[in-house]
């Protein structure tokens, strides 16, 4: 494995911690994990790729070893703050730069690359299709849920070992090998005070949201990305249960991608919604040629 080194930087209050791989003089490519991930994450993909390359990826706001928020809900508009924070730290000068989010991350580096269009110079999507369209009519019962959950306050298991932390993730993909289980386990969890192993990530990460999805609102975003887009689906994703269908899914999505002004769209065999851990020499690849063109 390519090994990585770890930098703490004080991002808008929070201390975050920000993964590094590679010569700080190499070309710069900035990795943004997805939902209840870490920066590790992107481990298999990095050691695929074939040239040189400054990777910076951070850990998000709550998750990894970055710090958790002293609020009581984790507000989407943050990540983009703390990303243009990031960005102003290693890219200073208002340098373009290329931008690759998976999930969440790769809503993030869509909304981002539409709002600060001369920021990125190219962007890579992976599997970041948003959230399922909402209605108005929502509003009442999601305020309400999100309040309930606040006064309850969420919580997470534990786990006995890093073995039962390496088979969660492989419940969650049964793809996984089981040497890169392990590797993850320990980037995914710590031991706590009385042995047990933590998830890295802000049980208030699972809370329910109270703002509505206004895909209007993104779309609007998207149409203003100057920047080329490599958008990355995974062929057995199973993102399509959010929407729906399949059918449904595909439809939406589709929709979606007419309002990216210049964007290649392709899909990875054989690989699911974790798709830099099921196929990353195939992702890796795919992306630097990409980024060459």
């Amino acid at each position: 494995m390519k090994p990585s080194r770890s930098e703490f930087l004080q991002v808008r209050g929070l201390r975050y911690h920000i993964r590094q791989w590679g010569d700080p003089q190499a070309p710069r490519l900035f990795m943004l994990h997805g939902w209840m991930d870490v920066s590790a994450s992107f481990q298999f993909m990095v050691d695929a790729l074939a040239h040189d390359w400054h990777v910076i990826a951070p850990d998000w706001r709550g998750f990894g070893l970055s710090q958790r928020t002293a609020a009581d809900t984790y507000w989407f508009p943050d990540y983009l703050a703390d990303l243009d924070a990031i960005l102003l730290h290693y890219a200073p000068d208002n340098q373009a730069v290329n931008l690759l989010g998976h999930s969440m991350g790769g809503n993030v580096a869509g909304l981002y690359a539409g709002i600060r269009p001369a920021r990125i110079a190219r962007l890579i999507n992976l599997e970041g299709v948003g959230m399922p369209t909402t209605r108005p009519e929502q509003a009442p019962r999601r305020f309400a849920a999100w309040m309930d959950e606040v006064l309850s306050g969420p919580a997470m298991r534990s786990y006995a070992s890093l073995p039962e932390v390496a088979a969660r993730l492989q419940k969650t993909n049964p793809r996984l090998s089981d040497a890169r289980a392990e590797f993850l386990s320990a980037h995914w969890a710590a031991q706590n005070a009385d042995g047990q192993w933590d998830i890295l990530g802000d049980p208030l990460h699972k809370q329910t949201g109270p703002m509505l999805y206004r895909v209007d609102e993104v779309t609007a975003c998207w149409q203003q990305i100057t920047a080329p887009v490599l958008w990355v689906e995974a062929q057995d994703s199973d993102l399509w249960r959010y929407f729906g269908s399949q059918a449904m899914s595909r439809a939406e999505i589709d929709r979606r991608i007419t309002f990216v002004p210049q964007v290649q769209v392709e899909k990875i065999a054989n690989a699911g919604h974790m798709l830099h851990h099921d196929q990353p020499e195939l992702l890796a690849a795919m992306v630097e040629k990409f980024l060459a063109q």
